[in-house]
């Protein structure tokens, strides 16, 4: 069991390791990390280049999660008991690899759309309210971050309702979660200051790069 969570881990992280929102900002002349937040994922994206460009990198850092994580279910370990277990173990590296990419000295994203990536690929029936959550967090308070915490909370509680009797799949959930918050703590220090920026703040490209966003 150990080598099959090991090789599912690796697989992961290399999946991980491409990170969209810089590879978009390279096909558009810029470094993305040197503007807004120096963040490769989408929020960042947004609001340096726009709409586009955001869901572009919204789109490839969902992918990444998704494909690496119905190959091992479905294909590689796919008549094992464990099979989507296995896959949250998949969807673990990817998140590793986007937060922490070693081509980029380990400075990657917060991981919240690699997260909603893993939910869906773990179980479909989750997409409809995660998307209502983030939606309705964001338009009640502005604030991305929020939304994106709030998805992140609600993870381990869909596994709790879906899967009561499995603590190990449950405890895969709660590092979701966990890495969400430490990949936010400058948020939440933003937020309990009143100085986080909210949805709609756009990034100047002449501008040299701020600590918020």
């Amino acid at each position: 069991m150990l080598i099959r969570i090991i090789i599912c881990l690796a697989v992961g992280y290399g999946c991980g390791c491409i990170s969209t929102g810089y590879l978009i900002g390279k096909a558009n002349h810029i470094d993305i990390r040197d503007y807004g937040s120096g963040n490769v994922g989408t929020t960042n994206a947004l609001r340096t280049l726009g709409w586009k460009a955001g869901a572009l990198t919204y789109l490839g850092d969902f992918l990444k999660a998704v494909l690496p994580i119905l190959l091992i279910q479905n294909f590689i370990f796919s008549d094992l008991p464990e099979a989507k277990m296995l896959g949250l173990y998949t969807g673990l590296g990817v998140m590793l690899g986007h937060n922490y990419p070693f081509w980029l000295h380990f400075k990657g994203g917060k991981g919240i759309a690699v997260t909603t990536g893993v939910m869906a690929a773990f179980d479909p029936l989750i997409i409809p309210f995660f998307i209502v959550l983030f939606a309705a967090a964001v338009w009640f308070t502005k604030y991305v971050s929020v939304g994106s915490l709030c998805v992140a909370v609600f993870f381990p509680i869909w596994i709790v309702i879906r899967h009561p009797e499995d603590l190990h799949m449950l405890i895969l959930g709660l590092i979701f979660m966990g890495f969400a918050f430490i990949r936010h703590k400058d948020n939440l220090k933003r937020l309990k200051n009143k100085t986080e920026n909210k949805i709609g703040q756009k990034v100047k490209i002449e501008g040299k790069k701020e600590e918020n966003g």
